[in-house]
């Protein structure tokens, strides 16, 4: 029997899945088995049955990440589960040291890295995220989960704690509902992946977007949870100030990089304020 699972999911991806199992699969050994929770892409997967003929694909119909994780995990037995996100790309010892930790906590997020898939100078949605995304370290040890995107647990974790949910944060939901049943979340750095940023304006607002309805659902509706709920979105335009420091003091954007990383640090944090005053207010976003 394989000794770990990796479980990817994936929806109308090609090119990126491809990228992604290009760094993966040179890694992997006979010990190990990789499945690709397909979310019935529309896309034709022939591309990826070409280029790795081995590779196992089963279909999830229902949508979303979280459902397509929890396929994966249906369609393996391996001992230990490592998820991968299709739009990441693994370091090349991502997996030898994933094997090597894996045993060192029941749960493990590692760390996640940018990279922009267009020529410079960066966008300002690009020079935001360059600043601001993924900062898994800081999510484990200040706000007690892990991104999905690189992430390592136990089966026997996974059937204790229970599947992904969808349409909530499914990351944060399933990290906190691991930690409240006394399940240890710790960082890893060595264990790397990378993350292309987004690359305009559209896309970073459909990611906030979709992560305003997902952390919307799991406030509760009560009178106390809808009035943390706008207490924080009021906090979102001072959060600007508090946070240009951050983005003058990167030494990874040029100049006009800063400006208009600025500049998107603003219109989004004004964007999500509205949003979730509107959820308050029992609105749709």
């Amino acid at each position: 029997m394989a000794q770990a699972a990796i479980i990817i999911p994936h929806f109308n991806d090609i090119a990126r899945l491809l990228r992604c199992l290009a760094a993966l699969m040179p890694q992997v050994t006979a010990e190990v088995e990789v499945v690709v929770a397909d979310n019935s892409s529309t896309q034709p997967l022939d591309p990826v049955r070409a280029a790795f003929p081995d590779l196992r694909i089963v279909t999830e119909p229902r949508p979303g990440a979280a459902m397509a994780r929890n396929c994966g995990v249906a369609h393996t037995t391996a001992p230990q589960l490592f998820f991968l996100d299709c739009d990441c790309v693994p370091a090349p010892d991502w997996l030898a040291v994933a094997l090597a930790i894996a045993d060192r906590s029941d749960v493990i997020g590692g760390t996640i890295t940018v990279f922009d898939e267009t020529p410079p100078p960066r966008s300002g949605a690009e020079a935001f995220e360059t600043v601001f995304a993924f900062d898994n370290r800081g999510y484990i040890e200040n706000k007690g989960f892990s991104v999905t995107a690189n992430l390592l647990t136990r089966r026997d974790v996974f059937a204790a704690v229970g599947p992904f949910s969808s349409g909530l944060s499914e990351d944060l939901d399933w990290c906190h509902r691991a930690t409240a049943q006394g399940f240890a979340l710790i960082h890893e750095d060595a264990l790397r992946v990378a993350h292309p940023t987004r690359s305009d304006w559209t896309a970073l607002v459909r990611k906030w977007r979709r992560l305003t309805i997902e952390s919307w659902g799991l406030q509760g509706s009560g009178p106390g949870a809808r009035l943390r709920w706008g207490l924080r979105a009021l906090a979102l335009p001072l959060s600007v100030l508090a946070h240009m420091p951050k983005v003058l003091a990167s030494d990874r954007l040029s100049g006009a990089e800063r400006r208009s990383a600025l500049a998107t640090l603003a219109r989004l944090r004004l964007r999500r304020c509205g949003w979730m005053l509107w959820q308050v207010l029992g609105r749709q976003i």
